[in-house]
């Protein structure tokens, strides 16, 4: 089973944090969830959410994908985190996927995972940084690298990071449970 690394900065987007994790677990892929310390998350809208584990309990275990939930301050706060850069350059050097969305990509975009790379974020995200192409695209995949737009293609980009991880059957399996219009 693939595992999945979700951190939980204060301020993140709910509605993305949630959905991801969300629809991974019902792949039936494994999440953590872990904090950036041992306090409740507050999200971006006051929603409460109570991480599996600390951010340094986390980093004990390997994992095949590392995906940052954006919102503000949340992206700020895994930005600031030495400890959230070292992760994800470890899974990116291991052959593992990063994944980012709404204002996180810019964590990525600040230690080089951008570069030379097809990426898209919530609009303005990226503005300060060069060296990849922008799209306007809901859900950019560039080889193992997953960017999104925000929290309305929250469910595109989680589907997206199924069929990555669990194949397009599961893919399809879960996007049917769902009742989307357009997919049943």
């Amino acid at each position: 089973m693939a595992s999945v690394l979700v951190p939980l900065a204060q301020g993140c987007e709910e509605l993305e944090a949630v959905t991801i994790i969300d629809l991974l677990r019902r792949a039936g892929i494994g999440v953590v969830t872990a904090g950036l310390d041992d306090r409740p998350v507050r999200a971006s809208r006051g929603t409460v959410l109570v991480p599996d584990v600390t951010l340094d309990e986390a980093a004990r275990q390997k994992y095949d994908m590392i995906v940052l939930p954006g919102g503000l301050p949340g992206a700020d706060h895994l930005n600031d985190d030495p400890r959230i850069r070292g992760m994800l350059k470890a899974v990116a050097e291991s052959g593992g996927f990063t994944a980012a969305i709404c204002a996180a990509p810019k964590v990525l975009a600040g230690i080089g995972l951008l570069e030379g790379r097809r990426v898209t974020s919530f609009p303005g995200v990226l503005d300060a940084f060069e060296g990849f192409s922008y799209s306007d695209d809901p859900v950019v995949q560039d080889g193992r690298l997953i960017t999104s737009r925000g929290p309305g293609t929250a469910m595109d980009f989680a589907l997206t990071l199924i069929e990555n991880l669990a194949g397009k059957d599961k893919r399809d399996e879960v996007e049917a449970a769902l009742q989307r219009p357009g997919h049943l």
